[in-house]
C-alpha cells in the first residue's frame, strides 16, 4: 500500500510526504461464513494498494478448500498459508507477522466484528509519527457498538485493569482486536503464546520497549457464540496468568 501524508507544521510550512506501505494479517479459523465477506471489506478499505496476509489455522468447515481453491485463484490476497495443525489465534498471528513486508502490520479478525473502513483513523497516530502502536478501544468514543454480554464486558475491564496496573498504561480495552505496530517493532518481539493470551503478552512486551502507544475509539460489530464467537472464560483465566508472567517473570 502506498500511503502519502503532507504533515502540516506549526510554522505553516509543510513536511515532506512520507510514503508507507500496509500489511493487513487476517488470522483465520473456521470462518467459512464470513472469510469472502472480510477480504472483500479489505480490499474495499480506504488503502487500495496493501499487503493482504491470510493465515488458515487448520480450519475444518470449508475455509481452508476455499482459500486453496476459489481464493487462491482469484489473486485477491498477497499470501495464504497454511498451518498443519490447529494452533490458536496467536500462532496464526505470528505467523503472519513474520510473513509481513510492510511498513505497518494491522491485525484484522476474520470475522466480521471490526470494520476495515476505519483503517485510517488506526494508522494516523503512526502515519504522523506520534505512535508506534495503535490500539484500538470499543469503549472509547462515541462509535456503534452492538450490545452482548454483559459479563464479557465486566471481565474485559477487570483483565484491562489489571493489566494496566503491571505496565502503566492508561488503555480502555487491552483485548480489544485492532492492533497496529510498525513492522520493525512487532516483528522482533517473540509471540510465545498460541491463543488469545498474546494479547496481554503484547501489551507486556511493547510497554517494556517503551513504545509510543495510543488509543483510538472504533465501532464493534460484536457476534454471539451461535454465530461463531470463540473466546471462553478458559481464556480469561489465561489471560490472568499471562499479565503476570509477561510483566514480572520476562
Amino acid at each position: 500500500m502506498n500511503v502519502v501524508l503532507t504533515r502540516q507544521m506549526s510554522s505553516g510550512a509543510q513536511q515532506a510526504p512520507r510514503t508507507l506501505r500496509l500489511s493487513v494479517v487476517i488470522p483465520c479459523y473456521n470462518e467459512l461464513s464470513t472469510i469472502d465477506a472480510v477480504i472483500d471489506a479489505v480490499i474495499a478499505s480506504p488503502y487500495p494498494d496493501k499487503e493482504i496476509i491470510v493465515v488458515d489455522d487448520f480450519s475444518r468447515d470449508g475455509t481452508r478448500e476455499k482459500l486453496k481453491s476459489e481464493i487462491a485463484r482469484s489473486g485477491r490476497v498477497s499470501t495464504i498459508l497454511y498451518h498443519e495443525v490447529n494452533k490458536g489465534k496467536g500462532a496464526a498471528v505470528r505467523t503472519g507477522i513474520a510473513a509481513a513486508t510492510g511498513d505497518v502490520v494491522l491485525i484484522q479478525d476474520a470475522d466480521l466484528e471490526y470494520d476495515p473502513n476505519e483503517y485510517p483513523k488506526l494508522i494516523r497516530p503512526i502515519l504522523l509519527d506520534r505512535a508506534d502502536v495503535v490500539f484500538s478501544s470499543r469503549f472509547a468514543g462515541g462509535e456503534a457498538h452492538r450490545v452482548l454480554y454483559y459479563w464479557h464486558k465486566i471481565a474485559n475491564a477487570i483483565l484491562t485493569m489489571l493489566s494496566n496496573m503491571f505496565t502503566n498504561l492508561d488503555l480502555t480495552d487491552m483485548e480489544s482486536g485492532y492492533k497496529v505496530f510498525r513492522r520493525e517493532i512487532i516483528q522482533k518481539i517473540p509471540i510465545e503464546e498460541n491463543r488469545f493470551g498474546f494479547e496481554p503478552e503484547i501489551t507486556a512486551k511493547i510497554a517494556k520497549l517503551g513504545c509510543r502507544v495510543y488509543e483510538v475509539g472504533i465501532s464493534y460489530y460484536g457476534r454471539t457464540y451461535a454465530e461463531g464467537k470463540k473466546i471462553g472464560w478458559k481464556d480469561g483465566v489465561r489471560a490472568i496468568y499471562c499479565i503476570v508472567k509477561y510483566n514480572v517473570f520476562r
